[in-house]
């Protein structure tokens, strides 16, 4: 049975949205980690200045506007304990590098931004990948995909 759908009648992926308990601190990883932007009105406040959005929700897009992620304030959120413990990843971002050398450099990066590597496979000659915790304990991928 195949399962056809009219395209202009399906739903469309606007953006995926992390919960965490530092929506500001979570975007700014993503944001200089991706090179993505944020939507008009949830920049960062002046320097002392309130932060109310970033107290609540936050949306950073691709430089010509196209929403990509959004982060919601939550109270308390349990850290992802994958591969091991009881507590699962529920979802993770894939994301890609043209070759081992940019992986490589994409470590580098992650790492000075924060994140703590879980899972190390860069030597894995099908598909090498490393996963990482962001800030807020979401586990993401980065692989090697020509």
């Amino acid at each position: 049975m195949t399962d056809v759908v009219d395209t202009g009648g399906v739903p469309r992926l606007r953006q995926v949205v992390l919960d965490c308990t530092d929506a500001r601190a979570l975007a700014e990883f993503y944001r200089r980690l991706l090179g993505l932007v944020y939507r008009p009105g949830d920049e960062p406040p002046e320097t002392g200045g309130v932060d109310e959005r970033g107290r609540d929700w936050l949306v950073l897009r691709t430089p010509d506007g196209v929403p990509q992620l959004a982060f919601q304030q939550v109270d308390h959120l349990p850290e992802a304990t994958w591969p091991d413990g009881p507590v699962p990843q529920q979802l993770h971002l894939d994301l890609t590098v043209a070759s081992v050398e940019d992986l490589e450099v994409q470590h580098q990066r992650v790492l000075r931004l924060g994140g703590r590597l879980l899972h190390d496979r860069a030597d894995d000659p099908e598909e090498p990948l490393r996963v990482y915790a962001d800030l807020a304990g979401h586990p993401f991928c980065i692989f090697v995909a020509p």
